[in-house]
């Protein structure tokens, strides 16, 4: 097919069906897709694909499956060079990243979840006339809502987990971004992959809820916006469906005076400015130790002026960022740097770094998801974690000290679900990976995505004694 025209992908085969819509090139602006929109019709259609498919895919043995995530792996590996293209025409991110990080890593998580669920040992229980044993049995059919930022790492972060347990797939990705996601059928085809296991259909919001409220989805993964969490949960609460959501974030990180500074100010502009600030786990508020703030603050300020700008993924975002901008300025914020956009096409807004607004300011509670921080000085360690944990949201945070005791004492006190201490956006695939407050719900990552996307069985038997 033409990934210019982008279909559905159903029971293995490609489905032209429904309203087309534009995708845009976030760096020129430009029109560089036509992509079908699923209405009810064309989501029922997937779904009875993916249940068809379901009990035999079930059935193959773990091993089996595991081999097929390898396949997929190498299929990701022969197409890469066509995913690159496909990520960034639709996300404009800059090819190093792409090619060091995104398309490789989803690769890897094929192979990571294969290897874990290929030696997941099962758990027994032994007495002296009892035995109790626990199985898993897959969900079913799962919906994979899928976000713009990095779309094919996430996407392949939760179909790994999701086909190796057992599950067959309905996945919607963006309507901002559906290039990797439709290439990646194509890897699916390729490989021979049942018909149905994976399927991948496009749209807007309306697509996403007639997936998740459908009566034959038996469970849903989210990552994108706590307002979006929100509504699917509301959707699912009659079916009690099983739901595991990232959402948003308003990520802190904590500097303190005895950090290496060097280290803090390079490490700060990674986890401020990483795609455009188009990361759920970037920093937007940073802590800094008074003896050391006024320093830290032109430091960053300086490097922040020479990072290159990235485009947001949509003009509609763009605006919603440059709206934040406005705001710190009603506020009465300090410009370090930034603050503006650039002249020319595309979706680009500049690297920003502002101070002196208080706690209670919009600009320090909302998530803004662009290139910027609010810096903050603080005097006791006792109050930079209280700084920290002040939000309605817990998804990340940041610490930078040389002091062995302090990193423990005060990573156990943040209130987030990943905390780096002397780095940022680390990550070993076996560990839980998720947020806390109205950043998520659920765990994913190692055994604990194994755990989301298959329920436990009991099974308890009495044994009698022999006559012998």
């Amino acid at each position: 097919m033409s990934f210019e025209q982008v279909a559905h992908f159903i029971g293995g085969s490609w489905v032209a069906e429904g309203e087309p819509f534009p995708s845009y090139d976030p760096v020129t602006g430009q029109v560089n897709r036509q992509v079908h929109e699923a209405d009810s019709a064309v989501v029922d259609e997937a779904v009875r694909a993916a249940r068809q498919a379901a009990p035999g895919w079930a059935a193959l043995p773990v091993a089996e499956r595991a081999a097929w995530m390898r396949r997929l792996a190498e299929g990701i590996e022969a197409r890469f060079d066509d995913l690159v293209a496909a990520e960034i025409a639709d996300t404009g991110k800059p090819l190093e990243q792409t090619r060091t990080l995104d398309i490789p890593r989803g690769a890897a998580n094929f192979r990571a979840f294969a290897e874990i669920a290929a030696q997941r040992p099962s758990e027994a229980f032994h007495l002296t006339d009892v035995l109790s044993y626990t199985v898993r049995r897959p969900l079913g059919v799962v919906a994979v809502v899928v976000p713009w930022n990095l779309p094919f790492l996430l996407m392949t972060w939760k179909l790994g987990p999701a086909l190796v347990a057992g599950n067959t797939v309905v996945v919607k990705p963006s309507e901002n971004t559906p290039g990797s996601a439709a290439l990646f059928a194509q890897v699916c085809a390729d490989a021979g992959l049942p018909p149905g296991v994976v399927n991948v259909i496009h749209g807007y919001g309306t697509t996403g809820q007639l997936l998740v409220s459908h009566e034959g989805v038996d469970g849903v993964t989210f990552t994108g916006s706590t307002r979006t969490g929100s509504s699917i949960m509301k959707s699912v609460a009659d079916r009690v469906k099983p739901i595991s959501f990232e959402l948003g974030g308003k990520n802190a990180g904590l500097v303190f005076a005895d950090a290496d500074l060097d280290r803090a100010v390079e490490g700060s502009v990674r986890s401020v400015f990483t795609n455009g600030g188009q990361v759920c786990l970037c920093t937007e508020r940073l802590y800094v130790e008074r003896p050391i703030f006024e320093e830290f603050c032109a430091r960053l300020a300086e490097r922040a002026a020479s990072v290159t700008p990235q485009p947001m993924i949509s003009a509609e975002h763009r605006e919603k960022v440059l709206s934040f901008y406005a705001l710190a300025r009603d506020e009465g914020a300090k410009f370090l740097t930034g603050g503006g956009a650039p002249e020319g096409p595309g979706y680009f807004v500049e690297p920003t770094v502002v101070t002196g607004l208080p706690e209670s300011s919009r600009f320090n509670r909302e998530e803004i998801f662009g290139p910027v921080c609010h810096v903050s000085p603080f005097d006791t360690e006792g109050e930079a974690v209280a700084l920290a944990n002040d939000s309605d949201y817990g998804l990340a945070a940041t610490l930078w000290t040389t002091s062995l005791d302090r990193a423990h004492r005060v990573a156990q006190r943040l209130e987030a679900g990943l905390v780096w201490v002397n780095t940022w956006y680390l990550r070993d695939l076996r560990t839980p990976f998720g947020g806390v407050k109205l950043s998520g719900i659920g765990r994913e990552g190692g055994t604990q995505s194994l755990d989301f996307y298959s329920e436990p069985t009991t099974i308890t038997i009495k044994l009698e004694s022999s006559d012998e």
